[in-house]
């Protein structure tokens, strides 16, 4: 982890994202870019008329005096940051800043706390997630210690999920002392028997790992919903942190054959981060 991008708006929330970044960056000898989309109307800033822009010069130079007093925070004292302001109108932009500076790992604060339509609906952080092809860690509270020790990793165990948990392990593998692999079995038509699930763990963890050295740290949860399944092991297996796969542009909605991820991240005190399967 070399680089990392942080999103700001100047709310309580984005400064929580910014204190965990600088926490990661001061642990992995890392760059933090905040990036700042100051969110002109295109008229503004194309405007030929003298008023329109003096009025978009007035705005940028507004947003970057707000931008330096953001910054001048005593947890940022010994990090590498890099201030960027970019003149965009959305959020989805933030991938490809990411990819222009050869990001690790976006950075965001979020307020969702009790449904979808609170957070995840036009928010910019649905935004971030369902176009960035990075992980995002969504951080929703002050952090205090920023130590990603045990992880949970939701998981379908199909194929396609086989990647997202390559990349977790080797992502973590040398801060976490536990990677969870957590599978939520459903009482409707997607139940399936012990039986059943063993055989697929097996096929999983065979074509991920060539090897079942980490079928161990699989668990098995019988829930109503995948969300609350999740939800409940990572309270009582005390987690630091839980990653969701997603499928990207598609969105969180698709994962887990249409169950509601979001609500994961919407009802979690614990940071979330999204990895987009491939």
């Amino acid at each position: 982890m070399k680089k990392i991008i942080v999103p700001i708006d100047f709310s309580e929330h984005s400064e929580y994202a910014l204190k965990t970044a600088a926490t990661l960056a001061k642990k992995h000898d890392a760059e933090v870019l905040v990036l700042h989309m100051l969110e002109m109307s295109t008229v503004a800033l194309t405007a030929s008329d003298e008023l329109l822009g003096q009025q978009a010069i007035f705005f940028m130079k507004l947003a970057e005096k707000k931008f330096k007093d953001f910054l001048d925070k005593d947890y940022l004292k010994g990090v590498n940051v890099t201030p960027i302001i970019k003149h965009f109108k959305v959020f989805s932009e933030v991938n490809d800043v990411a990819k222009e500076n050869n990001v690790d790992i976006i950075v965001m604060g979020s307020h969702g706390s009790s449904g979808i339509q609170e957070m995840f609906i036009g928010s910019n952080t649905e935004r971030v997630v369902r176009n960035s092809e990075i992980p995002v860690l969504i951080v929703k509270n002050n952090v205090v210690d920023v130590n990603f020790d045990v992880i949970v990793l939701a998981t379908d165990l199909e194929e396609e999920s086989i990647q997202s948990y390559i990349n977790t392990r080797k992502m973590f593998q040398d801060v976490a002392s536990k990677i969870y692999l957590v599978h939520v079995n459903l009482p409707n038509e997607r139940f399936q028997s012990t039986t059943e699930l063993e055989k697929k763990a097996v096929h999983f963890f065979t074509k991920a790992d060539r090897s079942l050295n980490y079928l161990e740290d699989l668990r098995f949860v019988s829930d109503y919903t995948v969300d609350d399944g999740i939800l409940h092991f990572s309270n009582k297996s005390k987690a630091d942190l839980i990653v969701m796969p997603t499928h990207g542009r598609k969105g969180l909605a698709h994962f887990f054959q249409g169950s509601v991820g979001e609500d994961v991240v919407n009802h979690s005190t614990l940071p979330v981060l999204t990895i987009k399967m491939e």
